[in-house]
């Protein structure tokens, strides 16, 4: 009988340590979003090395909440000591009313400890240096007034900062909110945790989804605001660039900005860095490893820990829907921005830029710049924007960066 009892007990034990009894509703529609985005990286390969191990993280953290714990420290008396086993011989003592106290330390979860990367921006510069061993910054060299388009596809985040706010966002929410719109992930998980660390899952979902629909949200916002002689136009090859130019170009940036734009200096700094170690040709070996194992590595610990913040309860809010509507007014201005300011320069130059190109000043690399290579080639068989794009393209990864820097200088 005791036996019996025993084991009757322990299946009880083990239901109400499951899951059945400790989830809740909104966990479950959390388990089912991710499994939704795992579909998405999976079989329509939208940003599949980030997007999956969010997705997982994701999952991870609404079928076991404990993952993301935080460490904490109970008081235990003697007696309580003796209870549960704990030594109490090493343990901090605190007397309470007279009565003994020992500390009993437990353990965070996994998660919450890969996490400290993000919540101490660590990640997310390192990103910036595999970003920069893998950027040719030669087609922006070629013609700097590429220059103007990066930092036109910007306008669209402080646009939406300032509707942010109206809406009832704090100056630090809507900062975070805002630098959506330069369509880089890396960057709007260092300024979310930084301005507002509560609404991280959302944004980073945001940013990385309108990453991946790129070749969808942009070429309607194209056609809308150009012509079809517009769409059309060939524009001259590129001069050669040389290896001093690309040499010095990381250094002279990181020196501008470091000494404007403090703020901006983590991130530019280590894009720059990650350039220099590629254009120099003397440290092939770091430069590899910048852009494959530690890029990967670090891949894997941000996705997973900023899927495991989107949790249930923290996710599943109206402030949630808002964020993912207002990141998407951020992308499609920051889009349009930039393909009104190419307009300009088409009028400027007499017709010698084509403004599809401006579609490539958000930071999203390379797939605006294919963009905007494939809606010209569909009016043109015969244009190849790819290199000319590819200038306001790292444009606006460094103008992302710097518009982080002033968010972080103004709300910050």
């Amino acid at each position: 009988m005791e036996i019996l009892n025993g084991f009757v007990e322990a299946i009880q034990g083990i239901f109400q340590s499951s899951g059945l009894v400790s989830l809740n509703w909104q966990n479950y529609i959390m388990i089912g979003v991710s499994i939704v985005l795992l579909y998405l990286a999976i079989k329509k390969q939208y940003e599949p090395l980030l997007l999956l191990p969010i997705a997982f993280g994701m999952l991870l953290v609404n079928l076991y909440p404990e993952i993301m714990a935080a460490p904490s420290t109970e008081l235990l008396t003697a007696q309580q000591c003796a209870e549960h086993g704990v030594a109490t011989a090493g343990h901090a003592v605190r007397i309470i009313d007279g009565i003994e106290y020992y500390e009993n330390p437990t353990y965070g979860g996994l998660l919450y400890y890969l996490y400290q990367g993000v919540k101490l921006g660590i990640y997310p510069p390192l990103i910036f240096l595999g970003i920069g061993c893998m950027t040719d910054f030669g087609p922006l060299i070629a013609n700097p007034k590429s220059l103007i388009l990066g930092a036109a596809a910007q306008i669209g985040i402080f646009v939406t900062f300032t509707g942010a706010i109206t809406l009832g966002f704090t100056p630090a929410e809507s900062g975070a909110i805002g630098i959506i719109g330069g369509a880089d992930g890396p960057t709007a998980i260092y300024v979310t945790t930084k301005l507002a660390p509560h609404l991280l899952g959302s944004i980073a979902i945001a940013a990385y989804s309108y990453m991946a629909l790129v070749p969808i949200i942009q070429p309607p916002i194209m056609k809308a605001l150009t012509t079809k002689k517009e769409r059309a136009v060939v524009m001259e090859q590129l001069r050669p660039v040389s290896k001093l130019e690309k040499i010095m170009f990381p250094v002279i940036v990181v020196i501008l900005i470091a000494i404007l734009l403090p703020d901006a200096a983590p991130l530019v700094g280590m894009l720059m860095l990650g350039n220099l170690f590629k254009e120099s040709g003397v440290v092939e070996r770091i430069s590899k490893t910048a852009q494959n194992e530690l890029m990967n590595i670090i891949t894997i610990f941000l996705g997973t820990t900023v899927g495991a913040t989107a949790s249930g309860q923290n996710f599943l809010r109206l402030e949630t829907i808002e964020i993912i509507a207002l990141g998407l007014v951020a992308f499609a201005m920051g889009t349009a921005f930039g393909v009104l300011f190419g307009k300009l320069m088409y009028k400027f130059s007499g017709g010698k830029v084509n403004p599809l190109i401006g579609s490539a000043g958000v930071s999203a690399v390379p797939m605006a710049a294919r963009v905007s290579q494939r809606v010209g080639q569909q009016e043109n068989p015969g244009n190849f924007l790819l290199m000319h794009a590819m200038g306001p393209n790292v444009a606006g990864v460094i103008g992302s960066a710097v518009a982080a820097g002033v968010l972080l200088n103004v709300v910050g």
